[in-house]
């Protein structure tokens, strides 16, 4: 028996597949400056000894990898079973669940006031397990849901590469930021605050400036997939919180857990889908780039809202 797609009265999503959104390596490279420059005002206030108490007491990490990886993938599956969008929408969807945590996740967990050790832990870790997670769950999950779709392509990430954008915009931030805030602690104690504000409007606003490249694109298009990523994100979130809570998991880093299932790297989401050589140009990529390309811009909103209703409503911290 066939069923019609749940979120068939938005509209016909395959007209996305026509969309170009407008990217290219200037944005990329701003955007990179930008968390770079978050990461190194979030490490002000980072010891050596967090990351000795994360080795001691590893379950919040390991438990976060697991929502990372596998429960938010198996979720996004069930969930494009479910709505029946599109091949091109089901791909993106579970092409961004395949991604690992965004970096912006650091800065979301420091404006909650939640575990920055366990975020930059979980960060970094998810970043590396890419390689070989992200191909493999997009293979895997998407190909039981359409196996035989042309978008369903191998993922190739260049380890080096990988790598080198990891050290740039995460090691070497933090590794400055920490050791700026262990040897100047006073001045690191009173820009702190004044460096995370300039980083909340730096990235804001090229958010902001993304968006106005392709208002008229978003504007015409965006009633389609709204409540598709509004749905999801917010099952990430959520699965995020809830998972490490019924293994008896601290309230703080449930809260870190969330945020960093919740934030999703979209934009190596989209560099994938705008990687001719791993999806050929001829392909109808619009769905899948709308996707990624929109969860990039609401996962930050979503996330800086929950942040700060966090913030007002603050979980006793972990004893180290």
């Amino acid at each position: 028996m066939q069923f019609a797609p749940l979120l068939s009265l938005f509209g016909n999503l395959e007209q996305l597949d026509t969309i170009r959104l407008n990217f290219n390596q200037e944005s990329v490279n701003l955007m990179n400056i930008a968390i770079a420059f978050i990461m190194f005002g979030v490490a002000l206030s980072i010891k050596p000894k967090h990351f000795r108490s994360v080795a001691l007491r590893p379950r919040p990490v390991v438990l976060g990898v697991i929502s990372q990886y596998l429960l938010l993938p198996a979720l996004t599956y069930l969930l494009v079973i479910i709505i029946r969008p599109s091949n091109s929408v089901a791909l993106g969807m579970i092409l961004v669940s395949a991604c690992p945590g965004g970096n912006v996740s650091n800065l979301i967990s420091s404006i909650s006031k939640s575990n920055i050790t366990v975020s930059v832990s979980l960060t970094g870790i998810t970043t590396i397990l890419s390689l070989f997670m992200t191909p493999f769950n997009f293979a895997f999950w998407g190909g039981l849901y359409a196996k035989h779709s042309p978008l369903l392509v191998p993922i190739t990430i260049d380890p080096f590469e990988m790598f080198r954008t990891v050290f740039l915009i995460l090691g070497i931030p933090v590794i400055l930021g920490m050791f700026v805030g262990m040897k100047f602690p006073r001045f690191a104690k009173k820009v702190d605050t004044t460096v995370q504000a300039a980083s909340i409007i730096f990235f804001v606003g090229f958010i902001v400036a993304a968006l106005a490249g392709n208002f008229s694109i978003f504007l015409r298009y965006i009633h389609l997939i709204f409540f598709i990523v509004l749905l999801h994100n917010g099952m990430a979130f959520l699965s995020g919180y809830f998972l490490p809570k019924a293994f008896n998991v601290e309230e703080i880093n449930c809260r870190t857990i969330s945020i960093e299932t919740g934030i999703q790297n979209s934009g190596l989401g989209l560099a994938l889908i705008f990687n001719p050589r791993i999806f050929p140009p001829e392909l109808n990529l619009g769905g899948m780039a709308f996707i990624a390309a929109w969860w990039g811009i609401w996962h930050i909103t979503a996330g800086l809202m929950l942040a700060f209703y966090w913030r007002r409503h603050l979980a006793r911290p972990v004893t180290l």
